[in-house]
């Protein structure tokens, strides 16, 4: 909800579409949700399309202990104003690729699947796309296995066919996400602002740092709070001086008895191969905080 709160706040990104995959949860709750979310908000001019319904060739897994029955747990925001567009995710996808004069972002904070079928149908619309901004992956550690961060690891055969396919990339893993933190005092101060999108939000947000912030030994990057994990691929977009970023050769492991979704990023340049990604290592939190809540006082 925040990452769309940024993209649709900003005067820099022209929100184009949004599309829906299972992954937090099924695909029914994303989609539902992803429409409230924009009803609640008062956006009803872009289209909102399902994706795949499951990974490409794995069983679906969901993260309902963090976000919940409804994937959105803690606050009513009501229900949709609209229907989803008849087409597929990918269909849409296609669709403005072909149109647009111009080259087009595509930010994902979920499973690839939907983009990873995209680039393997539509090959030829690849030089359209300006770049994908992706939340996942991590450099040195897991959240959901030692080795594999959630989005990646829900399909990480998807997350494989988009860091091969040439499109520039910019990854925003747990080592940047875990540092772009929303404490109590952060939550206080979005309820101050006063609009019905900020009481909602905070309400989210109490839900989400007693669920996502368990007392834990970790690195130096993992700090307390609510991390805004979705929005830093947003963010990243608006202003990329933000970020200490780096260029390396990326893939993702798909098998192992322990490795399964890990993000091989070659730090160090073992394997000599040229970069394909480009990784956010670190950002200023402090404009991370004021972006969020100067976007949320957009908003009646």
């Amino acid at each position: 909800m925040i990452a769309m709160i940024l993209a649709f706040a900003s005067e820099t990104l022209e929100v184009l579409a949004v599309t829906t995959s299972a992954g937090n949860q099924t695909q029914d709750k994303t989609n539902y949700n992803a429409r409230t979310i924009m009803t609640f908000m008062g956006v009803d001019n872009v289209p909102v399309a399902r994706g795949c319904e499951k990974p490409l060739c794995r069983e679906l897994r969901i993260a309902a202990d963090v976000h919940g029955e409804s994937g959105l747990d803690g606050a009513d925001l009501g229900i949709p104003g609209f229907e989803s567009d008849r087409r597929h995710a990918v269909e849409l996808m296609r669709d403005i690729l072909e149109k647009s004069d111009e080259k087009v972002s595509i930010i994902v904070t979920g499973p690839m699947t939907n983009v990873a079928i995209l680039l393997a149908l539509y090959p030829r619309l690849s030089n359209k796309i300006d770049c994908i901004s992706f939340m996942g992956g991590s450099v040195y550690g897991g959240n959901t296995t030692p080795r594999a961060e959630f989005n990646i690891l829900v399909d990480p055969e998807a997350a494989q066919i988009v860091l091969r396919s040439g499109v520039p990339l910019i990854m925003s893993g747990l080592e940047v996400t875990h540092q772009a933190q929303i404490k109590h005092e952060d939550i206080a101060a979005i309820r101050a602002i006063g609009n019905k999108l900020g009481a909602v939000t905070a309400d989210l947000l109490d839900f989400f740092i007693k669920a996502a912030t368990p007392p834990l030994f970790a690195p130096e990057w993992h700090r307390e709070g609510a991390h805004m994990h979705d929005p830093c691929a947003v963010a990243v977009l608006l202003d990329e001086s933000k970020f200490q970023i780096g260029e390396f050769f990326g893939d993702i492991e798909t098998s192992g008895e322990y490795s399964v979704g890990n993000t091989v990023i070659d730090v160090f340049n073992k394997m000599k191969k040229p970069p394909n990604v480009k990784v956010a290592f670190d950002l200023d939190n402090n404009w991370m905080r004021e972006l969020i809540l100067e976007s949320i006082a957009k908003f009646k």
